[in-house]
């Protein structure tokens, strides 16, 4: 039986963002994914490193702040996985927001950015929208383009996983968490690899399995119970052919939710919606009903495009609270400690692909009472990442 500091449950990118924090702070670490990197939502974003522009509405300020520093970080140290691309938000006479509000988030997102060359916005010209591809100019009274960048959310997450095993973690995909025993300062866990049961001890345990949580939290023997979560599908299609070189916010006209309709690897990725999903999180996929959904916004916006499918795919967003808006949710990531002194039981319910290393330092700290610091750990925010 081989025993780590740290046992990490769950490859996505919060589980490998938390295996490289601890690795770089100095810790020995086992890393655990049941099937392979970001084989769960964090293959099946929107492919979004950005500051949550509107999260501004609902007033969670902090988290804008948050992702805008790590989304500089990001372009430095992960430059050829995370690019910059302009966004425009239209601005139609039945829109939600008229473009006084639209203005307004734009400048405090700017004074959020600080000094970052992405911070600035414009107000396009008329002149200009017949750039827009074709975009429906019926009723549109403004459009503002603002900076924020795109990545490939599968590569970034075995990027990061990498890093994490070059810095010495031992890292296991297709290993499979079972259960785990907490007892006086050790932990046991119990996995499954090559169709043979393994052991390991640690003495904090760290529960990233992201959909997967609150289920892998009820196999932890001595683990706080979970708290509420409603697990949220995100479906995305991708269609034939590139629409545009920028990415356009829009509102559904069905709802009037806000939706993305962006270039993706020479097609055009168009997403997301929001529906309560129960069940088994490997299964989950976008139903008809959700393809049809986003098809008629392509159609409303840009109704010369022809929309043929080529994939869909859908994942889940964990989200804690009580309100009955999915918008209103806080997005940022909810962390369990079973003692917040000397935490040896941690859990991350939601977050956000974009924070995921500002989260795995934050949670990396809280366990210097029980694991002691280390000599010459080594910071994250200078640790290159490739996709080699």
């Amino acid at each position: 039986m081989k025993h780590f500091e740290i046992i990490v449950i769950g490859g996505g990118i919060q589980g490998a963002g938390c295996a490289q924090a601890a690795a770089a702070a100095g810790y020995s670490v086992l890393l655990l994914e049941q099937e392979r990197w970001g084989f769960g939502t964090s293959s099946r974003s929107s492919k979004l490193i950005h500051g949550g522009l509107r999260y501004l509405e609902t007033f969670q300020f902090g988290l804008v702040r948050k992702s805008l520093a790590e989304r500089k970080i990001l372009r430095r140290i992960a430059s050829t996985l995370v690019h910059p691309l302009p966004f425009f938000i239209p601005v139609y006479k039945s829109s939600r927001h008229q473009g006084w509000k639209v203005f307004a988030a734009l400048s405090l997102y700017r004074l959020f950015a600080g000094a970052d060359e992405l911070a600035n916005f414009r107000h396009l010209p008329q002149s200009e929208w017949h750039t827009l591809s074709g975009l429906n100019r019926e009723g549109l009274k403004h459009v503002f383009q603002y900076w924020d960048t795109q990545t490939d959310d599968r590569l970034l997450t075995r990027a990061v996983a990498g890093s994490a095993a070059g810095l010495g973690a031992t890292t296991r995909e297709h290993a499979r968490f079972i259960k785990a025993t907490a007892e006086n300062r050790s932990c046991t866990v119990t996995y499954s690899e090559k169709g043979a049961e393994h052991q390991a001890t640690c003495r904090v345990l760290i529960n990233a399995g992201g959909p997967w949580v609150a289920e892998v939290q009820t196999h932890i023997s001595g683990a706080p119970p979970p708290p509420k979560i409603d697990l949220v599908k995100g479906s995305h299609i991708v269609l034939a052919d590139k629409l545009h070189d920028g990415i356009f916010y829009l509102e559904s006209p069905v709802d009037r939710r806000p939706m993305f309709i962006m270039p993706w690897q020479g097609n055009t990725l168009v997403g997301t919606t929001e529906k309560i999903f129960t069940g088994d999180p490997a299964a989950v996929s976008a139903s008809d009903v959700e393809i049809l959904y986003l098809l008629k916004a392509v159609a409303h916006y840009f109704p010369d495009f022809k929309c043929e499918v080529l994939e869909s795919f859908a994942g889940l967003r964990v989200l804690t609270g009580w309100e009955s808006s999915f918008s209103d949710r806080p997005r940022d990531t909810l962390i369990q400690y079973d003692d917040r002194g000397a935490p040896r039981i941690i859990s991350l319910y939601g977050g956000k692909l974009t924070t995921y290393r500002a989260t795995a330092e934050s949670i990396i700290k809280k366990v210097a009472p029980t694991l002691g610091k280390r000599e010459h750990p080594q910071d994250t925010s200078e640790i290159y990442l490739t996709c080699g």
